[in-house]
């Protein structure tokens, strides 16, 4: 995984702790404030697996029954073992599958995130989402003044926190670092937004960085 990832992650996390205290934090605060995203991210990739260990069960519970039920094994004496049968795939338990996959996944994701910035010879990530914060602290009514004139119809007061933070954390990198890539800096944003918020919100948060992009001729 690319350290630079990682970080976004950490800082999208850390955002959610800060709500509207960036003023009030240093240096410190935002070491930590990363260690305790760390944690916060452990503590969800245990969440995603136990759901999908009950995934799993609920698989092997249903593929158990229809073993059991069907007609080459309803006759059998009592005691004997079932004899294994052909399983059709049933949209139910394919939709199981799917969701052990991507709680898996989601857990795998945040434990390699977890791994690498609390790797001293990973320094990067921290100090990459450090980065992030810091300068949004120090230019954050420039941001949010992008985001409220570039999405046209919406207080950024009432949008929706997950957006906002994606949204501020892209808009700080287009405008004020530039090591990022454009691109790269969108294409992060938008994949935010599918792994943690609204099914709407990758177009969403899109236009809106389309908007910031021709706006301050970003490129």
């Amino acid at each position: 995984m690319q350290a630079r990832r990682a970080a976004r992650e950490l800082a999208l996390i850390l955002f959610s702790q800060l709500n509207e205290k960036f003023e009030s934090c240093n240096n410190e605060n935002f070491d930590d404030l990363v260690l305790k995203s760390v944690r916060i991210l452990v503590n969800s990739s245990n969440d995603d697996l136990k759901v999908a260990l009950t995934g799993l069960m609920r698989i092997k519970d249903s593929i158990q029954s229809y073993q059991a039920k069907h007609e080459t094994n309803l006759n059998r004496p009592i005691g004997a073992s079932d004899i294994p049968v052909a399983l059709p795939m049933t949209n139910e338990i394919l939709e199981n599958i799917d969701t052990v996959f991507d709680v898996s996944d989601k857990a795998l994701l945040a434990l390699s995130i977890a791994e690498i910035a609390t790797l001293e010879s990973n320094d990067e990530v921290k100090d990459y989402a450090v980065k992030i914060a810091q300068t949004f602290k120090e230019h954050k009514p420039v941001i949010d003044e992008q985001i409220q004139k570039c999405s046209t119809g919406w207080d950024i007061n009432r949008m929706f926190k997950m957006d906002r933070d994606i949204l501020r954390i892209a808009i700080t990198e287009l405008l004020y670092i530039d090591e990022t890539p454009m691109k790269v800096s969108v294409d992060e944003a938008v994949e935010l937004a599918k792994k943690y918020s609204t099914d709407e919100s990758s177009s969403f948060i899109n236009g809106i960085l389309s908007k910031v992009i021709l706006e301050n001729g970003v490129k």
